[in-house]
């Protein structure tokens, strides 16, 4: 069992509360592909305040089966973070405007998912929010993973930023004219007009990651 080893690795033991504490944070890890926050270990455990989840948490880093990362929900499991780095992908949240797409306020952790299982090999994996490509496959908190690009072929699915936004299209490039194609009818096509738009081509679609079956990847 992966708590049992992590706990026997760093010959450390546990209180009661505290493995209940670390097996909530692995088990969210492994779901959401991110750590939970106090209040959502508060939420899961039944524990009266977040503040009684913050004790736990840092007597967990204290002992070393836990550790920080310098972002927003930065917790990981240390015999995680050993894996080889082509074994773990960066997670993309919400990107806020404006910003580089892998900018430290963007990210929500890491996921164990080895980059060479896609084809051409991903960079990162980007949280979709929204159902604009439902018809597509990719539904909202699917994680899709992403080649880093700045061209793509017409009718290829791409991240694409349109002035300070990030969107998830399918690229449609013909007669001079660019377009961004949702995947759902109860969504419009994005005319991209250069007079009016910055637009730039952030990543290629290479995969999907659903949470749901995340862990058998992790």
């Amino acid at each position: 069992m992966a708590t049992a080893h992590a706990v026997q690795m760093y010959g450390m033991k546990l209180t009661a509360s505290q493995q209940r504490v670390y097996d909530c944070i692995q088990r969210h890890l492994e779901q959401h592909g991110r750590a939970p926050t106090l209040r959502e270990i508060a939420q899961d455990l039944g524990l009266a305040s977040h503040s009684s989840a913050q004790d736990h948490v840092e007597a967990l880093l204290r002992k070393g089966v836990l550790e920080r990362l310098p972002h927003h929900r930065g917790l990981r499991l240390p015999d995680r973070s050993r894996a080889s780095a082509a074994t773990r992908l960066p997670l993309v949240g919400r990107v806020a405007a404006g910003s580089p797409i892998l900018a430290a306020e963007n990210l929500e952790g890491e996921l164990g998912v080895d980059a060479a299982l896609f084809r051409p090999r991903a960079d990162y994996l980007l949280r979709v929010v929204g159902l604009s490509m439902r018809d597509a496959g990719i539904l909202d908190g699917d994680l899709i993973a992403v080649h880093r690009s700045a061209t793509a072929e017409h009718g290829r699915i791409v991240v694409a930023r349109l002035d300070d936004e990030v969107t998830v299209k399918r690229f449609d490039h013909r007669g001079g004219r660019v377009r961004l194609l949702p995947a759902n009818p109860d969504f419009a096509p994005i005319e991209v007009d250069p007079a009016r738009h910055a637009f730039a081509i952030e990543g290629l679609y290479v995969g999907l990651v659903r949470p749901a079956v995340s862990s058998l990847l992790s």
